[in-house]
């Protein structure tokens, strides 16, 4: 029977830490759907349907990833989905103990649903969507750090940088 995982995130933007967890998730699933979740709580730079662009066309030559967005809880979605597997990435401590909690509640409102954990590889350890966006921000380097169409599109927010990709 193949196997599906539900990859979720906010994704704003995906970075190569993201793809890394992803293409690894994809050794040991068939399918992975990869589905931002739609919190308007988050303040985000890209809307979700700007993510969603982002993400359908960094992954278009996937044809075992699916892309998607959610409202509500993850549980639930995952459930609608028929996919018992929630991948998440882990790159320290901090991350861990977030999301050590959020598996357990995540178990404790649907005991069918397993939540996996890859840690991250050493080089993109030190990267998030955020501290991304901050250097973006400022006109940093991010060369080799996000896809070229993250690149771009951040090199679109904050135009009046020289933004380098």
């Amino acid at each position: 029977m193949p196997s599906t995982a539900v990859y979720p995130g906010s994704f704003d933007p995906i970075t190569n830490g993201h793809l890394s967890i992803l293409n690894r998730g994809l050794e040991v699933f068939d399918k992975i759907i990869v589905s931002i979740l739609n919190n308007p709580q988050k303040k985000s730079l890209f809307t979700v349907e700007e993510r969603l662009e982002m993400l359908k066309e960094v992954l278009s030559g996937k044809t075992n990833v699916e892309v998607d967005t959610f409202d509500g809880l993850l549980v639930d979605y995952a459930q609608g989905r028929n996919c018992n597997v929630i991948l998440r990435g882990i790159r320290a401590m901090s991350d861990f103990e977030y999301e050590f909690q959020m598996a357990l509640m995540n178990r404790r409102l649907n005991r069918d649903i397993q939540s996996i954990f890859l840690m991250t590889d050493y080089k993109w350890f030190y990267i998030s969507s955020t501290i991304i966006k901050e250097a973006a921000s400022f006109g940093g380097d991010i060369s080799g750090l996000v896809p070229e169409v993250v690149c771009r599109r951040l090199k679109e927010k904050f135009g009046h940088i020289p933004l380098r990709c």
